[in-house]
């Protein structure tokens, strides 16, 4: 099987080349740089002779967040150490430009397509010391060529879901012989941990998810609705999908006979869907503002459907309880949930309904905490919210509290296996 990948990538490299170029026209890749995963004459090689190379693949920005503080740990006690940080996307690219000047020594580039000729050459000019993968990116050419080179292999922040985990099934030998070239494997979830061990990987490892270990940005502000936030009774739906709408419209209905000018934020995942959610919230009788960027949220409203990008970790701040969706629609049962640590780590009371697979563990985590809890309908929402309106505001500081202890856990205990790793294979 190894033969046969290896000749395929070799037979269609002409046609990836055709498809890295028109994906340049549609503007997917870098224009000045996207020649970096087709050529070795743009590798770009720039490191020292002196200092130990540390090889990170992340392929987009979830990937290349959780890193950061990994890689800021490394360079704290290592002061020989230099960092190379590829990845694939253009929204990773410049997000990586940005993060990695914060270090005195670490670069990014794009991955070379897993060709085995170029992979070869990548790691013969770069020369990595070491090699981490992210999350779920397994490349069998880097892969085989690394164990070939000797370079020590590592998987942070593993996952493999069931439906990934059947497809590797289908060829048993093939993905054991892959899997079992990782020297160090740190999962995400319990559930990748059983695959893994399946998969003949060895020295595995959970302690939590590294997002949890990810830095807020700081720079986000509300620009005008800070006081209106502040001073207002309301409860936040985040990241619904088609199927919620209802669900959170029948929350509000609830909530008002309750408490008194009452309001209801929901910040759908998809913005495309702000007229439905406005036109089924009118059908209800109920006032709906849609929120664009900028715009003033307005007190003669009940709902506010906000319609833009990037503004949940603004909300998150002055929220005392939030819903997150994608949680409650059976048909997206094995795909269902959002990511709720941001939410978490800004100290807000979480609720979700009982379709939370990608994050089952991270849910787990925060509710033996306290931080999160199921909620199997919209009357049992409403109940939950009334009691945290009617509890003191404090904005949840002791939430936040067993949010840092647990995210320094999780980095101290993923580091002192990295660091082991290292230092083993110097």
């Amino acid at each position: 099987m190894r033969l046969l990948y290896g000749t395929l990538t070799l037979i269609i490299y002409p046609l990836l080349i055709i498809l890295i170029f028109f994906r340049k026209i549609i503007n997917k890749e870098d224009k000045n740089r996207y020649k970096e995963k087709i050529f070795p004459s743009n590798f770009n090689v720039k490191r020292s002779k002196n200092s130990k190379l540390i090889l990170f693949h992340a392929a987009s920005i979830g990937e290349l967040k959780s890193i950061l503080p990994i890689i800021n740990e490394l360079e704290k006690k290592n002061q020989n150490f230099e960092f190379l940080v590829t990845t694939l996307t253009i929204s990773s690219a410049n997000l990586a430009n940005i993060e990695l000047k914060k270090f005195k020594n670490a670069k990014h580039r794009f991955l070379p397509l897993d060709v085995n000729f170029l992979m070869k050459k990548f790691l013969s000019l770069w020369k990595p010391d070491a090699i981490f993968l992210v999350d779920s990116e397994i490349w069998p050419n880097l892969i085989f060529l690394a164990n070939q080179k000797k370079i020590p292999l590592g998987i942070i922040n593993a996952r493999i879901t069931r439906k990934t985990y059947d497809k590797w099934s289908l060829f048993p030998k093939t993905a054991r012989s892959i899997f079992g070239l990782f020297n160090l494997c740190l999962v995400s979830n319990q559930e990748t941990k059983k695959f893994l061990e399946n998969l003949n990987a060895k020295n595995i490892f959970y302690f939590g998810n590294l997002k949890f270990c990810e830095s807020l940005d700081k720079t986000q502000s509300i620009d005008n609705n800070n006081k209106f936030l502040n001073f207002n009774k309301f409860w936040l739906a985040a990241s619904t999908h088609e199927g919620e709408d209802e669900f959170c419209l029948k929350t509000h209905i609830e909530l008002r006979k309750k408490i008194e000018n009452i309001k209801t934020i929901i910040a759908p995942r998809h913005i495309s869907r702000v007229k439905r959610i406005k036109q089924m919230g009118e059908k209800f009788n109920l006032t709906c503002q849609i929120l664009n960027s900028d715009e003033e949220i307005l007190n003669s409203k009940e709902v506010v459907i906000v319609n833009s990008f990037g503004k949940l970790q603004n909300f998150y701040k002055y929220s005392k309880s939030v819903f997150i969706g994608k949680s409650t629609i059976k048909k997206l049962e094995n795909v269902g949930g959002q990511n709720p640590i941001e939410a978490a780590k800004m100290g807000c009371k979480i609720y979700h309904g009982p379709f939370i697979y990608n994050f089952k563990d991270v849910y787990l985590l925060l509710s033996q905490k306290n931080v999160s809890k199921q909620v199997n309908n919209y009357r049992e929402l409403v109940e939950n919210l009334i009691s945290d309106f009617n509890s003191p505001k404090d904005n949840n500081s002791a939430f936040i509290s067993l949010v840092k202890h647990l995210e320094q856990k999780i980095l101290n205990e993923s580091m002192e296996k990295i660091n082991l790793f290292i230092n083993e294979n110097k």
